[in-house]
């Protein structure tokens, strides 16, 4: 039997279930997930590969009216996914009514040259009656390919979702070895960890306003453990004080949260240490982005 292959982009406004999605096809956690509007920043790429078949998934930003340098990358880089793909999977919640940000991705859609599915997630929120409505609403919108209701984070029909961009895939090559699952390196994914324990423990503006520098990331062969140094970078002083918290409390709770998850990616034992910083207004400006892996080139 010949080897198919292609590359997927799951597409839709922020906080729809992309990254649970990936996440439970993936079968591990390779894209953060938080209750906060724009967790994904950049591309993460999740690789599904079996004996007969190789699905590269490309989880995007969630797409929304940028009002930051920041932004702008994010959307962009959300968008520039439509160029690379062979099929698009435009997900949508089947709790919330399509809005104008969905509107506006429709109208990018309408001008892709791949196939789009539409995936309507987070059906285990409704009554039947109400998903109905939902379909029909966005069939009404665009010619979709198919449409096909989920619940990522159950798992409902995420299988035959993947059944039906398999029977859909051409014969191709194996771009990536069979056992990796991302194309991102180690110090990025435990970077994004770090940064996931930041926007579940905190509130008000800090959860936009941060990123997660790794220092250094090395094996101490003394204690035979990972020792990795990270920087929690802010905006503003005020934040660098509820990020710390009493007496470091909040940190230290950032820290022990984001160690176990390291672990268990790295299968390792791992200490962990990390200091906050402020750096005023990095989020609009494009040497602070780069730095910070937010490069513009990328698209």
């Amino acid at each position: 039997m010949a080897f198919k292959s292609g590359f997927v982009a799951i597409l839709g406004r922020p906080n729809v279930g992309k990254s649970t999605f990936l996440n439970h096809v993936m079968g591990q956690k390779i894209a953060i997930m938080s209750d906060k509007a724009q967790t994904t920043r950049n591309k993460i790429m999740g690789i599904y590969t079996t004996d007969k078949e190789q699905i590269v998934f490309i989880d995007t930003p969630g797409i929304h009216k940028p009002k930051t340098a920041l932004g702008d990358f994010m959307v962009e880089s959300a968008y520039s996914t439509l160029r690379e793909v062979d099929t698009v999977l435009f997900m949508v919640p089947a709790d919330e009514p399509r809005g104008k940000g969905d509107d506006m991705i429709i109208e990018r859609l309408k001008q892709a040259r791949v196939p789009v599915i539409l995936v309507v997630n987070k059906i285990d929120k409704v009554h039947p009656n109400q998903l109905l409505e939902q379909i029909d609403d966005f069939r009404n919108q665009m010619d979709f390919k198919e449409i096909i209701p989920i619940s990522a984070l159950q798992g409902n029909n995420v299988s035959h979702l993947v059944d039906v961009l398999s029977d859909n895939l051409e014969e191709g090559f194996q771009y990536f070895p069979e056992d990796q699952i991302t194309d991102h390196p180690e110090r990025f994914l435990v970077s994004e960890m770090i940064r996931e324990k930041v926007l579940q423990l905190t509130r008000e503006e800090i959860p936009h306003s941060v990123a997660v520098v790794i220092d250094s990331m090395k094996r101490d062969e003394e204690t035979d453990k990972v020792h990795i140094r990270a920087t929690i970078m802010v905006e503003r002083d005020s934040q660098k004080g509820i990020v710390i918290g009493k007496k470091g409390t909040m940190l230290k709770k950032i820290g022990t949260l984001a160690r176990k998850d390291i672990e268990l990616m790295l299968g390792d034992k791992v200490f962990l240490e990390t200091w906050v910083k402020v750096k005023k207004n990095w989020r609009d400006k494009k040497l602070d982005l780069a730095d910070f892996g937010y490069n513009q080139k990328e698209y």
